[in-house]
């Protein structure tokens, strides 16, 4: 995670081109979430999301390389098998806007993408709250509304694990873009 700020929370840091890159795929996207609600092993991954284990295999060596994955304590399996589980690191959400460098256009999209595959698969009944809005801020005001939201969500974020673990789990999604301009 990041180094601790002033609250004693992880603050955020910036994302190095490699972090960026390896949050840059909607399938990694989803591992990382599946991960961060348990220690999975890549054919436990691969059967939940309907991939070939190979090419699950490829993209947690790219999020453990990456350091938002680690290896789990090795375990035995429901078969006697040793099984190697993986778990999430919780580093890739005190990145800031990583995805800003990964390098292609449609990078920040991802997160999106891979939110719109857990809705689906949740079913439209998971939805506990949803408020779409349009808002006409200033740059000042944008910065400050940013950084609101960001602090409550940080405080949650940053307190999951020691406060809420056995509760259910929730996803959610938060994007505020510049709407365009209407036709003249």
């Amino acid at each position: 995670m990041g180094e601790q700020g002033a609250t004693g929370r992880p603050s955020r840091q910036e994302a190095t081109v490699r972090e960026a890159k390896a949050l840059a795929h909607p399938l990694r996207a989803r591992i990382l979430r599946l991960c961060g609600q348990r220690e999975m092993t890549n054919k436990q991954l691969a059967d939940r999301l309907g991939r070939d284990p190979g090419t699950v295999l490829y993209h947690v060596r790219q999020l453990t390389e990456a350091g938002f994955l680690e290896p789990a304590p090795v375990r035995t399996g429901d078969s006697g098998a040793l099984e190697k589980p993986y778990r999430s690191t919780g580093r890739s959400w005190w990145l800031d806007y990583p995805l800003a460098k990964a390098g292609s256009e449609d990078a920040p999209l991802v997160p999106l993408l891979a939110f719109q595959e857990e809705l689906h698969e949740a079913g439209t009944g998971s939805i506990a709250e949803m408020a779409r809005f349009m808002l006409h801020l200033s740059p000042e005001e944008l910065a400050e509304f940013n950084a609101r939201v960001l602090a409550v969500l940080d405080e949650y974020v940053a307190t999951d694990g020691e406060r809420r673990e056995g509760r259910p789990a929730y996803g959610g999604f938060f994007l505020l873009h510049r709407l365009a301009d209407p036709p003249s």
